[in-house]
């Protein structure tokens, strides 16, 4: 037989044995490893978070509301009812906080023109997030967070830092505008105009730590900003929940065993 005879003939069995065979789609479910192994929790302590920026939003107070609020209906731990820490006085009264600033400090900057980069609106008063990040000793203070957890039952703590503050940003934005040709036909094109646009900054980082033994487990970091026309007037607080929406799914994640779920084609 010939390599052609030989081809024709195994292409011929193919054929017969697809028409005698069936498929079929088998739903499989692959879970993913989780951010943190938290079996051996039975309760979750919302302790509060070392807060700054913007003063028309009380950071500490509404991140904890909301994630007590999420972690209620979408998680098995108990949610500790406790009140919330005010950790940036208590930070401070740890040894914690700033350098003070010197009188050279410039009296405040604006964006170039062209320009692309996040400029501050705070007045120099205000707290910067690397003032904020000077008050992070209090996470490495174990005796602080075990005797915490000793008086809630050993909790999973779930504290960290928020940064939210107003921002600006100018340069070149691009926009689709409507033209017509000599026929009347209607078509878009993209139009780049100098916008000052203005709006807010979310910088969370959120930090897991064992109420047991005071020890962190895990830490995740997010930023998120949104930005508005200059003209338009969006209160603060919408702002916060807006980019906190943006982040939850990643926050909640670490509470639960997520999987990916898909089909298989299977013969028969």
């Amino acid at each position: 037989m010939t390599v052609s005879a030989k081809a024709l003939a195994s292409l011929g069995c193919v054929g017969l044995l697809a028409g005698c065979t069936s498929f079929y789609d088998v739903a499989i479910e692959t879970p993913l490893t989780p951010k943190l192994d938290i079996s051996r929790f039975q309760r979750v302590l919302i302790a509060g978070f070392v807060s700054g920026g913007s003063e028309d939003v009380d950071a500490n107070l509404e991140t904890a509301r909301l994630l007590r609020s999420q972690l209620r209906r979408n998680s098995d731990l108990q949610v500790v009812d406790a009140d919330v820490l005010p950790l940036l006085e208590i930070a401070a009264e740890q040894g914690g906080g700033p350098e003070p600033r010197g009188d050279s400090a410039p009296d405040g900057f604006a964006p170039a023109e062209g320009s692309d980069d996040v400029e501050p609106i705070e007045d120099d008063d205000s707290m910067s997030e690397e003032d904020l990040e000077s008050y992070e000793t209090i996470f490495a203070n174990i005796g602080f967070w075990r005797d915490l957890g000793e008086e809630y039952q050993d909790p999973l703590i779930l504290t960290g830092t928020i940064y939210f503050s107003p921002h600006a940003r100018s340069g070149m934005v691009t926009s689709q505008r409507e033209v017509y040709d000599s026929f009347g036909r209607r078509r878009t094109v993209p139009m780049r105009t100098y916008r000052d646009r203005r709006g807010f900054v979310l910088s969370p980082k959120f930090i897991f730590i064992d109420g047991s033994d005071g020890t962190t487990l895990y830490t995740e970091r997010h930023r998120e900003e949104i930005l508005y026309d200059a003209s338009q007037n969006t209160p603060a607080l919408s702002s916060y929940f807006e980019l906190m929406d943006r982040l939850l799914p990643s926050v909640l994640g670490a509470f639960s065993t997520q999987s990916v779920r898909g089909t298989r084609t299977l013969l028969r």
